[in-house]
């Protein structure tokens, strides 16, 4: 399993075990429906859950959750199905709160015909033991003389607690604790200690565990407690918590009513007393529901509406009540919103849709309504419900999912760019190859020479070209050498600003520089990048200031470096600039302020990622109205950056005549490859294959060096070379390639990236072939030997 940073919020406490897991091993309570999953996704399938309730254990405990799972196959570069992709929300929240405020809804129904208080603690006590999974609930009337009376309890798996028991033991604060109005709750209760000996032994008696109790009547002569009980330990969820005080404001609610009917057949006279008291129940409920809550007629207005309209849109009730329905709608929300409306007149069912509803600062807010009609035929009640966070989640989702797709072209992009540019080596090792060899005979007249030379140098810069594609694919391994920065920059200027355009003014701000530690594609695509994220922040032109310095840093001095010496190469534009989220947020992958589909969001994370694997870092000032400057830190080096190269005869030992073995499957490569070694006073003997070479070697052949391509159609030449050095651990190899990456190569056979001049050649041979110095520990300073 492999998953985000979301998803390991998701898993919990399994959470980091799980990263890496096998799907089974890691989520073996639904091993089955994950069995299931896989089958369908390997074998090309998709599937789709909406709402898929499972039980998971993901803090200890088993946990009932719900969740929108879409999976589809991942597939391989055969196009074949080799793994399985989710995308999941939760939706445990959403429908945990439909169904509790189903529960609480189908209570409230099963509770309203009931005319005893017995009648009502029953069904109460027995649906919140259901719904909660319980071991016991009941409600129970305490005297202040401790005397706890049951009528009635829910019993699963212990013993009935109906009758009449002393609460001695617990002490009078527990009577306090009652009065105090607040729900106690005990998650174990043989682990708490604050429970005397007595009170802990009485509660094991009665195979009390862990419970939640609600006040639900405060009187001088007794306390009304709705009690919830579990056998063992149990760790209650908030959300349970407030479900055990929710239906005992019903049971309340209902009892009151139930004993408000019972003395209302006792005294008729106070029957105005007993209405008031329910309808300022019904009020309550009325006043405190998080949800939207209206009665409304079908000519257009509105004639109640809850406090709750004003907290979620901000209309005041008579503002709502003077306008039409209609008027707060959104226009485009109105001809659906009015047929259900109208469908529901006639078929006098319920019915549910969603619209937008203005809000007083004019906003929008997505509503989902429930609406039912009233027996009057006039007039329907309606329930609405704010969907703005859910909606913005959703959003939140599309926009991951678009930043995926969009990652994966740039992986395919770069998959691509990469094989094109080995092509392109190929192609060039044998026009530089021959136009070299050309130049070097002088051949031709000084005009023919001047197009030889003019030809060459096109080749060399096509040669740029394809090292600066391959930095684009990432199919360069980071080479961190000493890096002359200033040349970097100028010979970037130019392509710098052919790419930005011509409302945009280039200016450059150099020191005197050492050189630094980097690797030059990856520095020059890093820079590239930059300069192209200025000019999207400047639409109507500006200046682009590219500089260089030299700066100490101290510890603690510049967030996130160490102390040492480093080179500050800046990127500012005179752009729009950063807020403060953008900028917090600005290396953040995928994160990108230029609109879905026009960026990866990958350039400065990519950047920031290429300083902090040099051992420097990236700094960002910016400010709304004033632009940005983005600025590289990267540590000075030790290394003297690479110069001219140099001409064959300035090499310190002369040039190794004898056989040398050329293998290349590339007729045009080989061809032109031979000619340098024939110019070097090689002889060559050519094979367009490893396995041709090893068969020549075989036969007698004794080279004195071997000089094989990489990548060839059977063995590698990577592979040829490890034989070799088992068979003729003598034998100098240097291998040529067309791939900038070297995976596959032994870090100690020396390579040579096409396409090459003769004098990267001679180079590559002199240094392969070089004698080694050694000196007797004996002798003085300056009488060694040379040896081979």
């Amino acid at each position: 399993m492999l998953y985000n940073d979301a998803y390991s919020a998701f898993a919990g406490g399994r959470h980091p075990q799980l990263l890496g897991s096998k799907v089974r091993e890691g989520w073996p309570e639904v091993a089955e429906f994950n069995d299931h999953v896989m089958r369908v996704g390997l074998a090309g399938g998709t599937l789709r859950y909406q709402d898929q309730e499972l039980t998971l254990d993901r803090y200890g405990r088993p946990e009932q959750v719900w969740m929108d799972l879409d999976y589809s196959p991942v597939l391989d570069e055969a196009g074949e199905s080799a793994g399985v992709i989710c995308i999941l929300a939760e939706t445990t929240d959403r429908v945990t709160n439909a169904r509790r405020t189903q529960f609480l809804l189908s209570l409230a129904d099963a509770l309203r015909p009931l005319g005893t208080r017995s009648e009502i603690m029953q069904v109460a006590a027995d649906r919140l033991g259901r719904w909660l999974n319980a071991n016991r609930a009941f409600y129970a009337e305490i005297s202040s003389e401790l005397l706890m009376t049951v009528d009635y309890d829910y019993c699963d798996g212990v013993q009935s607690l109906v009758g009449a028991h002393s609460l001695a033991p617990f002490g009078t604060g527990l009577l306090d604790a009652y009065r105090s109005g607040v729900p106690i709750v005990m998650p174990d209760v043989p682990g708490n200690a604050q429970l005397s000996i007595s009170a802990r032994e009485g509660l094991a008696e009665r195979r009390v565990g862990a419970f939640i109790d609600v006040l639900l009547f405060d009187k001088t002569e007794r306390v009304g407690v709705l009690a919830v009980q579990s056998a063992t330990p149990r760790a209650w969820t908030s959300a349970e918590e407030s479900l055990v005080q929710e239906v005992g404001e019903r049971v309340k609610s209902a009892v009151e009513r139930a004993r408000a009917e019972e003395e209302l057949r006792q005294l008729n006279e106070t029957l105005e007393e007993q209405v008031a008291v329910r309808s300022a129940e019904r009020d309550r409920l009325w006043n405190l529901s998080q949800d939207m809550l209206a009665r409304a007629g079908y000519d257009g207005m509105i004639s109640a509406a809850s406090p709750a309209w004003s907290r979620v849109l901000g209309w005041s009730e008579a503002e709502l009540l003077s306008r039409g329905y209609v008027g707060f709608m959104h226009p485009d929300d109105e001809p659906h919103t009015s047929a259900a409306i109208a469908q529901m007149a006639q078929t006098r069912r319920p019915t549910r849709f969603e619209n937008r509803i203005a809000t007083r600062t004019g906003g929008w807010k997505h509503i989902e309504w429930t609406v039912a009609p009233e027996a009057d035929g006039l007039n329907f009640v309606a329930v609405g419900r704010d969907l703005t966070e859910a909606k913005a989640r959703e959003a939140d989702l599309e926009v991951a999912r678009e930043a995926l797709r969009q990652s994966q072209k740039m992986e395919a992009m770069g998959s691509l760019t990469g094989g094109v540019a080995h092509d392109f080596n190929n192609l060039l090792t044998p026009i530089i190859g021959s136009l070299d060899m050309l130049v070097r005979k002088g051949v031709g007249t000084d005009r023919e020479r001047r197009l030889i030379e003019g030809a060459l140098q096109s080749a060399e810069r096509a040669k740029m070209l394809v090292h600066r594609l391959l930095a684009f694919a990432r199919r360069q391994p980071l080479q961190p050498t000493g890096v002359d920065v200033a040349k970097v920059i100028d010979s970037m200027t130019g392509l710098i600003e052919s790419t930005i355009g011509p409302t945009i003014t280039v200016a450059v701000e150099l020191d005197e520089l050492p050189p630094a530690h980097a690797d030059l594609n990856q520095l020059e695509m890093a820079l590239l990048n930059l300069a192209v994220n200025a000019r999207d922040a400047m639409a109507d032109g500006g200046t682009l200031t590219i500089g260089a310095c030299r700066r100490s840093v101290q510890a603690g001095e510049v967030a996130g470096l160490a102390q040492g010496h480093y080179i500050c190469l800046s990127v500012g534009d005179t752009g729009c600039g950063m807020d403060e989220d953008t900028l917090q947020r600005a290396i953040e992958p995928f994160f990108s302020t230029k609109g879905v589909g026009k960026g990866t969001g990958l350039g400065l994370s990519m950047v920031h990622g290429l300083t902090a694997q040099l051992g420097g870092g990236l700094t960002i000032d910016s400010a709304p109205g004033r632009g940005t400057t983005i600025s590289l830190w990267l540590p000075v080096s030790m290394v003297t950056p690479a110069g001219e190269e140099r001409p064959a005869e300035q090499s310190p030992f002369p040039t190794r005549l004898g056989t040398a073995l050329l293998i290349d499957d590339e007729d045009l490569v080989r061809m032109s490859t031979a000619h340098m070694l024939a110019d070097l006073s090689y002889n060559v003997v050519e094979a367009a294959s490893a396995e041709e070479a090893l068969r020549l070697i075989d036969n007698g052949l004794i080279p004195d060096v071997l000089i094989t391509d990489h990548l060839m159609p059977g063995m590698s030449g990577a592979d040829l070379a490890r034989r070799l050095k088992h068979s003729h651990p003598a034998l100098p190899v240097l291998i040529v390639s067309g791939y900038a990456d070297e995976s596959g190569i032994d870090a100690d056979i020396p390579r040579l990236t096409k396409p090459f001049r003769n004098a990267e050649l001679e180079l590559c041979l002199t240094a392969l072939t070089a004698p080694v110095l050694t000196f007797d520990p004996g002798q003085p300073v300056g009488a060694g030997r040379v040896t081979t």
